[in-house]
């Protein structure tokens, strides 16, 4: 299994034993990061909420492209009964969860004294305490195993980024950050817990910006534009490779460098 590891990122070996559950994974971020890990070799698992038609055009394109297995999974990460339910059905398909990816989550921007506490919760809910509950059911199996890798998705706006009309969004991101320290600390020794920030990416979640909006925020990025998906996804490869054994309990920022001047 170790060499399986060591050759991960450079995409060599036998890594048909290795395992990866992908959060939210139908479009967008946690898209690029299940193809990315498909290309170098890992069984992933596609899991989705309301974006079927989405997921399974996921598990088609990585089946034609790649010689590894996908399982398709709806799965409500906030509903504890059912990620215990997708669990169970990927150890009973795979036998094993090397690595999970929690990017499964949601924004609903609107100004801050109109949200609503079922609306807040909601976010909460899905954000955070669905990281947390995909976290302690994979996680029993990888302490099992005596290994595994976790990477969390949480963002720029819970670092430095602040936005009254996301109080809810920037919150949930900010426990995650903060769940990630003390899962580092659950898992240690056998499990790598880290965290990666995105900035600015290109994506549906923010589709409907404004141009004068989106150049008002490539101001602030010092290379001058939003990211992209594979420029996550890749930091996520390295993340769950041998290359990073060393990386633990640590939170990055994607965000192509921000001035706040």
């Amino acid at each position: 299994m170790f060499l399986i590891y060591n050759n991960l990122v450079n995409g060599v070996g036998d890594m048909k034993d290795l395992v990866a559950l992908v959060t939210g994974s139908s479009r967008g971020i946690g898209r690029s990061i299940a193809i990315e890990l498909a290309k170098v070799g890992i069984n992933v698992v596609i899991n989705y909420k309301t974006h079927e038609k989405e997921a399974r055009e996921v598990v088609s394109y990585i089946k034609k492209n790649y010689n590894v297995e996908v399982l398709c999974i709806k799965c409500d990460v906030s509903k504890e009964e059912e990620v215990i339910s997708m669990v169970d059905t990927i150890t009973d398909t795979f036998g094993r969860i090397d690595i999970l990816v929690n990017n499964a989550g949601i924004c609903k921007d609107s100004m801050f004294m109109d949200k609503s506490i079922r609306n807040f919760r909601h976010i909460v809910d899905v954000n955070l305490i669905g990281t947390y509950l995909c976290s302690k059911y994979v996680g029993r199996i990888m302490k099992k195993n005596k290994m595994g890798k976790i990477v969390n998705i949480s963002s720029t706006n819970a670092i430095d980024s602040y936005y009254p009309e996301s109080v809810d969004y920037d919150a949930s991101k900010a426990g995650v950050i903060s769940l990630t320290h003390n899962m580092a600390i659950e898992f240690a020794p056998y499990i790598n817990v880290n965290c990666i920030c995105p900035g600015w990416i290109k994506t549906d979640m923010n589709k409907d910006l404004s141009i004068d909006q989106i150049d008002k925020e490539k101001r602030k990025i010092l290379l001058n534009r939003f990211g992209t998906v594979e420029e996550i996804s890749k930091v996520v490869v390295f993340l769950v490779s041998s290359k990073a054994s060393y990386i633990n309990d640590t939170i990055i920022k994607v965000d192509g460098g921000r001035y706040n001047g």
